[in-house]
């Protein structure tokens, strides 16, 4: 197991930029929950109904609001977001080796049509096909494939098993089945975009498919052919984008949710959990379309009743 870290609060006060209330000699050598901390953790509270909790907390040190009325049961580090500050922590206290760069995993089948960055790691039988371009600081893990025509920007990370460029869902019916239309375009993905692992999105049909930089995505997510998808954008886990869909910046989508093809979604939007999309949206805010789970009984008659109205 590797070595247990430990810092001092002063130290952690320095990095995270907050204000120490309290005895900076005091060592922390781990980060955890409220209720599940020790004499030695370090919590954050970033939601104040979970205020009540620390009355019964073992926490050595507590991260809250500049604003908070501290006591003298903990020592705290306050700042202008908790949640941001114990982001920045956890960076300190992972116990995993810094990835190796260069590395390219003698399993890995790389194009010769292919350009990779010489500052890159690359994990075991990772698949690079053809006219792929991989720029400095990228991280591909293990049994990804790049099918071919992809891009990827600096100081992006792909996670385990993520599929990238493969054939969009494109068929023209015909009297004797489909005809497979064959995607010419590719796919860009830009800096600082973090995929999720077991993710799957397609190049374009004859334009690229567009992530922009700085988006994050969630595990088992599926973005279609010709999809752009706008800067800073963050879609949780099971999410679907049907083909050519062009959203904005700041776009947020909560797990479970769908948005179907061709739409175009202005900037700073947000869709709740299992939500589906089916018009274009002009103007920002908060969007959502289910309702809570209820008795079977009950949805029956919800559901007349929504059905009904404005007749």
């Amino acid at each position: 197991m590797p070595k247990q870290k430990s810092f001092t609060l002063k130290e952690l006060a320095k990095v995270t930029e907050s204000v120490l209330i309290g005895d900076p000699n005091t060592v922390i050598d781990n980060i955890s929950s409220i209720t599940s901390a020790n004499k030695t953790s370090i919590t954050f509270l970033s939601n104040a109904k979970y205020s009540s909790l620390l009355a019964n907390s073992k926490a050595r040190a507590v991260i809250v609001y500049k604003d908070f009325e501290d006591d003298s049961k903990f020592n705290y580090l306050k700042s202008d977001d908790p949640y941001l500050t114990y982001a920045k922590l956890t960076k300190l206290f992972k116990d995993e080796p810094e990835l190796m760069m260069p590395f390219i995993h003698d399993s890995a089948v790389i194009s010769d049509t292919s350009s990779i960055s010489n500052k890159v790691h690359i994990g075991a039988n990772v698949f690079i096909g053809p006219n792929c371009i991989i720029n400095e600081n990228v991280v591909i893990n293990a049994n990804c494939s790049l099918v071919k025509d992809v891009e990827i920007g600096s100081g992006t990370i792909i996670n385990f098993g993520t599929v990238l460029g493969s054939d969009g869902f494109g068929f023209a019916p015909s009297n004797k089945g489909y005809v497979k239309i064959e995607q010419l375009g590719g796919l860009k993905i830009g800096k600082n975009v973090e995929i999720g692992a077991n993710c799957t999105i397609d190049r374009g049909a004859l334009d690229n498919t567009e992530i922009h930089d700085g988006v994050i995505l969630d595990n088992l997510i599926h973005i279609a052919h010709n999809v752009v998808l706008g800067k800073n954008s963050a879609i949780a886990a099971s999410c679907a984008i049907a083909g050519s869909s062009k959203i904005g910046q700041n776009f947020q989508m909560g797990g479970l949710s769908g948005v179907l093809g061709h739409l175009d979604i202005c900037d700073d939007v947000t869709v709740g959990a299992h939500t589906l999309i089916t018009k274009s949206i002009k103007q920002p805010g908060n969007y959502i379309g289910i309702m809570p789970a209820q008795d079977s009984g009950d949805w029956a008659k919800s559901s007349i009743f929504i059905k009904n109205l404005g007749k």
